[in-house]
C-alpha cells in the first residue's frame, strides 16, 4: 500500500468518526474512484487514542466489504461503540490520534506457540468463544506467548485461561500493517 492510500484510509477515519461525534451527515467519506488496494476484502482494525490513552478499538477479522468501507464503518464504531469506554466526545477530537491495522488472512497452526511475539497476531476460537490480539499488544503489554495466548482467552474470548493447552481449541496467526497518523 503506497503512502496515498494511507492517507485516504487515515482521511476516511477521520471523517468518519468526526462525522458520528457531531451528528452530521454519515457519508462524508471520498466518493472518487479507489485504488485496487483499497477494494481488497481485507480484515481491519481501527484504534483511537486521546492523549496516548486508549479509547476505542474495534474491527473485523475478516470481511465482505471492501477495506475503505470497512475502515469508515469500524472508525464509528470504535467512536461510539466500544462497550469498554464512553462514547468519543467532539472536544476530544482535537487530540484524537487515529491507527489503521489492515489484517492479513488468518493462517491456522497446529501449535499454539508457533507465532513471533510483536509479528504474529492471534485469532482463538472455541465454538461461538472467539477472542483476538493485535500484534502489537504484545510489545505493549510485555507478555510472553504463553501470556499473551491465555490473556486472549480469558479476556477476550471468555475461556479459561489455560484453554489453549487443551487441544479444542482453534488458533489462527495474522500480521498486520499499521498505518498511523504519527507516521504520515
Amino acid at each position: 500500500m503506497d503512502e496515498k492510500d494511507k492517507k485516504v484510509l487515515l482521511q476516511i477515519a477521520r471523517k468518519s468518526v468526526e462525522s458520528a461525534v457531531k451528528g452530521t451527515s454519515k457519508d462524508q467519506t471520498q466518493t472518487e474512484p479507489f485504488s485496487p488496494e483499497l477494494k481488497e476484502k481485507n480484515g481491519a482494525f481501527v484504534t483511537l487514542r486521546t492523549c496516548g490513552k486508549l479509547r476505542g478499538c474495534v474491527g473485523r477479522m475478516v470481511s465482505d466489504a471492501p477495506l475503505h468501507k470497512l475502515v469508515s464503518e469500524m472508525a464509528v464504531s470504535a467512536a461510539k461503540e466500544d462497550p469498554r469506554f464512553n462514547q468519543i466526545q467532539p472536544s476530544e477530537l482535537d487530540d484524537l490520534e487515529i491507527d489503521i491495522s489492515v489484517l492479513s488472512p488468518l493462517q491456522k497452526v497446529e501449535d499454539p506457540l508457533d507465532f513471533e511475539l510483536g509479528i504474529h497476531g492471534i485469532y482463538i476460537k472455541k465454538g461461538s468463544a472467539t477472542g483476538c490480539f493485535l500484534p502489537q499488544v504484545a510489545a505493549d503489554t510485555g507478555w510472553n506467548k504463553e501470556e499473551f495466548l491465555s490473556q486472549c482467552c480469558s479476556t477476550k474470548a471468555g475461556l479459561l485461561p489455560d484453554a489453549w493447552k487443551k487441544g479444542d481449541v482453534d488458533v489462527y496467526i495474522f500480521t498486520s500493517k499499521i498505518i498511523s497518523e504519527k507516521g504520515i
